[in-house]
């Protein structure tokens, strides 16, 4: 396994931080991370998260464990090379068009769909992903649209969340800069 970079991240709309290094393992890449956060109902909580995604960035598989509050917080996520989806064992219908996962407590899985679209300055492509929805304990779509409009800066929209922002990211991909909610501290 070999390290390709390292991101450290401080949350802008609650108390909390990220840390995250990207690992390339033969043709595979991995995500491994660690969130600390207040949640906006006041709960403290605490996740590591593994992505592992093939050559092209298809996402394969996830774990996601760790504390929220008094609750424990534990899944397992795969998608399978027929584009079918499954939580903690158990099929996830209407998300076989959803090629990437997003973890929606860090910013380090902006990274799959920059990484796997390749845009070329002035080209947009829609996103769609997996959301793990932590407050339910599953995983739905969740609509996104990046349009690069610069050598380092993306416009994403997410309607679910009525957001639309500016996007600044690193040489690796990385978003170092996620207005109202994330800013890069390295």
């Amino acid at each position: 396994m070999q390290s390709v970079a390292f991101m450290l991240w401080r949350r802008l709309d609650v108390p909390g931080h990220d840390v995250c290094r990207l690992d390339r393992n033969g043709d595979n890449w991995q995500i491994d991370g660690a969130a600390a956060f207040r949640r906006e109902d006041g709960r403290l909580g605490q996740l590591h998260y593994r992505v592992r995604c093939d050559r092209a960035w298809h996402t394969q598989w996830s774990t996601v464990r760790g504390w929220l509050g008094n609750e424990q917080v534990d899944f397992s996520i795969v998608h399978d090379a027929h584009g079918a989806w499954k939580l903690n064992d158990a099929p996830v219908p209407d998300l076989g068009h959803c090629v990437d996962l997003d973890l929606g407590f860090t910013p380090a899985t902006n990274l799959l769909p920059l990484r796997r679209l390749h845009l070329a300055q002035g080209e947009a492509a829609d996103a769609p992903a997996a959301w793990l929805d932590l407050d339910s304990g599953s995983l739905i779509e969740l609509k996104q649209r990046y349009e690069r409009r610069g050598e380092s800066s993306y416009w994403y929209t997410s309607p679910r969340f009525d957001y639309a922002e500016m996007l600044e990211v690193t040489g690796d991909g990385f978003v170092s800069r996620y207005p109202k909610l994330w800013e890069a501290e390295s």
